[in-house]
């Protein structure tokens, strides 16, 4: 039993991902002597092992790593937090200007969300095949046309196709850019990141509402594509001169948190050779690349100029056909942890999305009588729980992995990452007193409050557990995230469908009662995961069922 009462492993010498992170100077072996460090804290072991390659993402700047992933982030806010809610106060608004019920107006965004899901396969099998940079753009660009139609339609069918377009752009923003926290940073360095992307997914278009509102109740809604405009062709521009591919074929002995041995003497040996300019033929339990003596060693790659990063494609990254890297998504749910994480994230974030489809129907109806910038200002509650629970994972998950792994002798366990689902007991309890508030008239101030405080649970929880399964399962992370947002989409979807008017028929109380008591649940499976995380990680490499069947993961080259 390790540190905290994790179960240990009898099976193997070395589970995946359970690596050595703090080591201190007095305590070095002959083993891990030769391993990278970061040069701020000489304690910290860099996981993943950068190559000597100076084209390899790890071994770029940290300034040009935070500049890349704030563009993405940028395009997250816009694509993936903005879009969806961008109509929500205004939905009664639309809803009279096209003679239409309410519910029909909340399913144009419906079908945005389905388009959404539908195209997240096919984003992640474009970027395992020719990598992130054509796909990000690609997306972008759909975001930028959606808008265009957007602004200029004058019938429910522009509208219809405006949305459905915008919805190609949505993907990519809100998988690969996790995915792409793997391939900048080590693990050490991860949760800050992961904690900015999940408040954006969260939190952030919470923000948005409270500008959106105003602008669609004294300019028009449609004045909300009009000034998107320009910020998606800002993110268009900033992708293509400054995002290059992240994207990168390493030497699998690099990622010593993947492997079940870690052969720490024949990385040091091989990278004294990659520093001396020698290729020579290795082999490491199956699995590392070959350096021939014809190959270039990674030292003496010449680094690519700002022009040359400008490619659009920078070549093929896998040489499965299209169709397996379309089946690879659904396939990591045969992983009982994926599983897990895919439909706890989804259902606790479609469980907020449900919220944001009620606010109009609730608040602008007597006894409230808001107006559309009124039910736009409810926004600034959850809001602000979000920014809340971002501030305190962000503050607190990486210093708290790095607490646990000294605690455990210099061992990190990515279970560990799971502390984080404590606070997100909250959700649980913010749906219930949310419904319950909604029901008995209670001030929008309380009803927004509730409204946080179930926000804030649900940060803590999606840091949390994609920290912890980008950690645990780095190998599929491409692939996991695409199909988490498949999965949340699909449930945005079709809580579309029949919110709207479960609450007009039953009232908020019972509806997020019920969405309350799943929350406590899912929030209370996580100590399965915990305590048992690490035999299961175990248990899956010696029993890989995506390896047997021939499907081939991201980072598995």
């Amino acid at each position: 039993m390790v540190f905290l009462g994790i179960l240990d492993d009898k099976h193997l010498q070395h589970v995946p991902a359970t690596v050595v992170l703090a080591e201190e100077e007095h305590l070095r072996t002959a083993a891990t002597e030769g391993l990278k460090r970061d040069p701020k804290n000489p304690d910290i072991i860099l996981i993943p092992q950068p190559s000597a390659d100076p084209n390899d993402p790890l071994n770029w700047p940290y300034v040009k790593k935070v500049v890349v992933i704030s563009i993405i982030a940028f395009g997250s806010v816009l694509y993936a937090a903005v879009l969806a809610p961008l109509l929500s106060p205004a939905l009664v608004v639309i809803a009279k200007e096209f003679d239409k019920p309410v519910g029909e107006i909340t399913v144009i965004s419906g079908y945005m969300l389905l388009v959404t899901a539908a195209s997240g396969p096919i984003a992640s099998a474009v970027s395992r095949k020719w990598g992130k940079r054509p796909v990000l753009i690609v997306s972008s660009l759909f975001g930028l046309l959606g808008t265009i139609i957007g602004s200029a339609t004058r019938s429910y069918e522009g509208l219809t196709a405006g949305r459905v377009i915008q919805g190609g752009s949505i993907s990519a923003f809100e998988s690969l850019v996790i995915s792409m926290i793997g391939d900048l940073f080590f693990v050490h360095q991860r949760g800050g990141f992961m904690t900015l992307i999940q408040f954006i997914l969260a939190a952030a278009s919470n923000f948005s509402a409270i500008i959106v509102g105003p602008i669609a109740g004294n300019l028009g809604w449609r004045y909300l594509f009009h000034m998107l405009i320009a910020f998606t062709a800002l993110e268009v521009i900033l992708l293509i001169l400054f995002v290059p591919e992240t994207t990168y074929i390493r030497d699998h002995r690099y990622d010593i948190d993947e492997l079940a041995e870690d052969n720490l003497e024949d990385l040091a040996a091989a990278e004294k050779r990659h520093a001396g300019g020698k290729g020579v033929e290795t082999s490491v339990d199956g699995v590392a690349r070959v350096d021939t003596a014809t190959s270039v060693p990674p030292a003496l790659r010449p680094k690519k100029t700002f022009i040359q990063e400008l490619a659009f494609i920078n070549g093929t990254f896998s040489d499965d056909n299209l169709l397996q890297l379309l089946i690879a998504p659904f396939a990591v749910c045969l992983n009982v942890t994926v599983l897990w994480f895919v439909l706890l994230t989804g259902g606790i974030s479609a469980f907020f999305v449900a919220q944001s489809y009620d606010i109009a129907p609730i608040f602008m109806a007597p006894p409230y009588s808001l107006d559309p910038a009124g039910a736009g200002y409810l926004s600034i509650g959850p809001f602000l729980g979000g920014l809340l629970g971002a501030l305190f994972m962000g503050a607190t998950l990486d210093p708290l992995i790095k607490w646990c792994a000294k605690k455990n002798n210099g061992i990190y366990e990515p279970e560990y990452r799971l502390l984080g689902m404590i606070p997100s007991i909250f959700a649980g309890i913010g749906l219930v007193l949310f419904g319950y508030t909604c029901q008995n008239h209670f001030s929008y101030y309380v009803t927004a409050t509730f409204h946080g405080m179930d926000l804030f649970g649900i940060v803590c929880a999606t840091v949390a557990c994609s920290a912890y399964v980008i950690d645990a399962f780095r190998d599929m992370s491409s692939e996991i995230f695409i199909m988490n947002m498949v999965v949340k989409n699909l449930l945005f979807y079709g809580f579309s469908y029949f919110v709207n008017d479960w609450t007009e028929k039953n009232g908020p109380a019972i509806v997020f009662y019920v969405f309350g008591a799943i929350a406590f649940g899912m929030t209370f499976s996580t100590v399965i995961f915990f305590f048992w995380g690490k035999k299961y990680r175990s248990f899956w490499h010696r029993h890989n069922l995506l390896k047997k069947w021939g499907i081939r993961t991201h980072a598995e080259f």
